[in-house]
C-alpha cells in the first residue's frame, strides 16, 4: 500500500491542480471546503510522479512537505493537492491559547472555531498605507523605556546569546521545538504573524508578536536549502536569507484606516556571542534599531543584562518628547548615553595607569558608571516603572556631576529639571 505525504503545497503551477476562475465568491467557497471537506468521500488529486526523498523533502516538482520523511519509499509514494495554497483557520477566540507548530492547539482547550482560514504568507502592504508609528510602548524597563524606546507598530529584534535571560516572558504562543521537522519551524512565524495581522486589522487590537528563537528558523531554512541542493551563502546560508527573513519582518507596522497594530520583537541568540553572523547580520539591516542582551552584565548579577551602548531604536525619536512622554526625554536620554560611554572609557583606561592617575572629572564618571548600573539598568524581575520614574532616576544620577559638564541638555531644560526638588515634574 502506498504511503501518502499527506500535507504537500504547491509552490508553482502545475496542470493537475484546479484553479477557480469564478471570482471571490467561488474563491471563498472553495477555501472553505479545502479545509472542512471529507477527503474518504473526496479525496485529493493524487500526484504519482515522486523521484525520490533527500532528508526532510520528498523530490517533486514544486511541492515541500510540512511532515517527516521518514519510512517514505519513492518508488511507492504518492503526493496528494488540497487544491488550495496553504492556509490556517483564524479566530479571537485563539487569544490567551497555545499552539504547536501547525497551528494545533496543545493546551487541551476546545477545537478554535474559525472565522476566517488565511493565507499564511500575509498580503504585502501598500507601503503608502503605512503609517509612521509615533506611539510609545511602555515597557516597564528602563533601559528600554528611557534610552530605546520602542514604538507602536515597530520591528526591532533582541540580539542575545545561549544562557542569557532573552525568554522570559509570558505570553500565548505558537510552540515549535527544536527537534519538530524543519519544514514546521520555517511555517511557524508565519501563522503566527497571519493570526496577529487578523487581530489587529480585522479585530483592531494592538498585536505584540515575540519571535524565539529566529535562529532555530534561520537554520530550518539552512537545512532545507541544503536538502535542496542550493548553492550556499555566507556559512552554509542560502543567499535568500535576507530576502526570506524580510517577508517575516515586514509584516510588521501599522495600516491607514485601521486601528489595530503590529509590534515585532523577534529574539536571536547569536552564535558564539557573534553580532557579526550572518543571522544578526541580516536582521539589523531589515528592522528597526536592535536590543543587545549582554553576557558581562549578566555575570555581574545585573538585570535585565542590556548594554544600551550597542543597543538602538530608529523610531525613538518620533515616540517620546512633550506631548507624548515628557518633554526632556530625549536630552536626559542622550545625556545618559554620552555619560555612560565616557565611563566605559575611564573604567578600561583605569585598569592601565590606575585610579591613582586619574582625575576628579574621570573619578565622576566612575561613579556614575557604577550607580548607572546598579540604579538604572538593573531592576527587579517584577518591577514596573513608569517613564516618568525612570526619567527621575536618570536625573538622579545625572546630578552627580555640575551643571557644566552636563553639555548635551541645554540650559532651559537644566534649569527645570537639575535641581533637587524637580522631582515634582
Amino acid at each position: 500500500m502506498a504511503l501518502r505525504a499527506m500535507r504537500g503545497i504547491v509552490n508553482g503551477a502545475a496542470p493537475e491542480l484546479p484553479v477557480s476562475t469564478s471570482g471571490p465568491v467561488v474563491g471563498a467557497r472553495e477555501q472553505a471546503l479545502a479545509v472542512s471537506r471529507n477527503y474518504i468521500s473526496q479525496p485529493r488529486l493524487t500526484y504519482k510522479t515522486v523521484s525520490g526523498v533527500n532528508g526532510p523533502l520528498v523530490i517533486l516538482d514544486h511541492v515541500k512537505v510540512f511532515e517527516g520523511t521518514s519510512g517514505i519509499d519513492a518508488k511507492k509514494t504518492s503526493c496528494e493537492f488540497t487544491g488550495d495554497i496553504l492556509r490556517t483557520p483564524v479566530s479571537e477566540d485563539m487569544l490567551g491559547r497555545v499552539f504547536n507548530g501547525s497551528g494545533k492547539p496543545i493546551d487541551r482547550g476546545p477545537v478554535v472555531l474559525a472565522e476566517d482560514f488565511l493565507d499564511i504568507m500575509g498580503q504585502p502592504i501598500n507601503p503608502q498605507c503605512r503609517i509612521y508609528p509615533e506611539e510609545m510602548i511602555q515597557t516597564g524597563i528602563s533601559a528600554i523605556d528611557g534610552m530605546n524606546s520602542i514604538a507602536r507598530g515597530q520591528k526591532i529584534p533582541i540580539f542575545s546569546a545561549a544562557g542569557l535571560p532573552h525568554n522570559e516572558v509570558r505570553m500565548s504562543m505558537w510552540l515549535d521545538l527544536m527537534f519538530h521537522f524543519s519544514i514546521e519551524r520555517i511555517i511557524t512565524p508565519r501563522l503566527a504573524l497571519t493570526t496577529a495581522e487578523f487581530l489587529a486589522y480585522q479585530c483592531e487590537k494592538h498585536v505584540l508578536v515575540i519571535l524565539t528563537d529566529m535562529s532555530s528558523y534561520a537554520e530550518a531554512l539552512r537545512e532545507v536549502s541544503a536538502a535542496r541542493e542550493e548553492v550556499p551563502g555566507r556559512r552554509g546560508f542560502p543567499g535568500y536569507m535576507y530576502t526570506d527573513l524580510a517577508t517575516i519582518y515586514e509584516r510588521a507596522g501599522r495600516v491607514e484606516g485601521r486601528n489595530g497594530s503590529i509590534t515585532q520583537i523577534p529574539i536571536l541568540t547569536m552564535p558564539n556571542d557573534d553580532i557579526t553572523h550572518p543571522i544578526p547580520d541580516l536582521t539589523g539591516y531589515i528592522t528597526e534599531g536592535q536590543i543587545y542582551v549582554d553576557r558581562q552584565l549578566h555575570n555581574r548579577q545585573i538585570y535585565p543584562p542590556i548594554n544600551v551602548l550597542p543597543s538602538l531604536s530608529r523610531l525613538m525619536k518620533s515616540a517620546i518628547g512633550e506631548g507624548m512622554t515628557r518633554k526632556d526625554h530625549a536630552d536626559v536620554s542622550n545625556q545618559l548615553y554620552a555619560c555612560y560611554a565616557i565611563g566605559k572609557d575611564v573604567q578600561a583606561m583605569k585598569a592601565v595607569v590606575g585610579e591613582e592617575a586619574l582625575t576628579s572629572d574621570d573619578l565622576l564618571y566612575l561613579e556614575f558608571l557604577q550607580k548607572f548600573e546598579r540604579n538604572f539598568i538593573a531592576q527587579g524581575p517584577y518591577e514596573n516603572r513608569t517613564v516618568y520614574e525612570t526619567l527621575d532616576i536618570g536625573w538622579q544620577l545625572l546630578r552627580i556631576f555640575p551643571k557644566e559638564m552636563l553639555k548635551r541638555i541645554p540650559q532651559s531644560t537644566l534649569s527645570e529639571f537639575y535641581p533637587r526638588d524637580s522631582a515634582k515634574h
